[in-house]
């Protein structure tokens, strides 16, 4: 089935907010990571992302060779090899995926400090948690 309307992520109904939802799974910006680099078998996968449990990596892995983002290649070798890789379409986000990678790398550091500054007594010059007082935010949504 494909869309026959303009896809709207602020739409409730629109699917793109499942394909945002996917996207922005911290396993799947990982997983996606690693095969960056080439076809990886399983355990390997497994090895490079340190803290994934195979649960989570196997759901992840099956998520994303539904989305067409992977393709899985079974081996008929004793024992049997299988083999992940990122088609065209898993490639074509690897470059969006390495820069959200490299800012939060090169950021951490400010967010670091931002949380600890949030989370202080607000005595110690933090803010203090959401909706204290002089806490204003905006609600509106972002012009496109």
């Amino acid at each position: 089935m494909t869309a026959t309307y303009a896809p709207d992520p602020y739409s409730g109904a629109c699917p793109s907010r499942q394909l945002l939802d996917r996207i922005g799974d911290k396993w799947t910006v990982l997983v996606l990571g690693v095969l960056a680099a080439g076809p990886r078998r399983y355990g390997e996968i497994a090895r490079a992302i340190e803290g994934v449990s195979q649960k989570m990596l196997t759901q992840t892995l099956r998520h994303l060779e539904r989305d067409g983002m992977l393709v899985r290649t079974v081996h008929a070798t004793v024992p049997v090899r299988v083999d992940y890789e990122l088609t065209d379409l898993g490639r074509s986000l690897s470059g969006p995926l390495a820069v959200l990678e490299a800012w939060a790398v090169e950021h951490i550091g400010v967010i670091e400090q931002a949380r600890a500054a949030y989370d202080a007594p607000a005595g110690d010059g933090g803010a203090g948690p959401a909706g204290s007082a002089g806490d204003v935010r905006s609600g509106s949504r972002p012009s496109r």
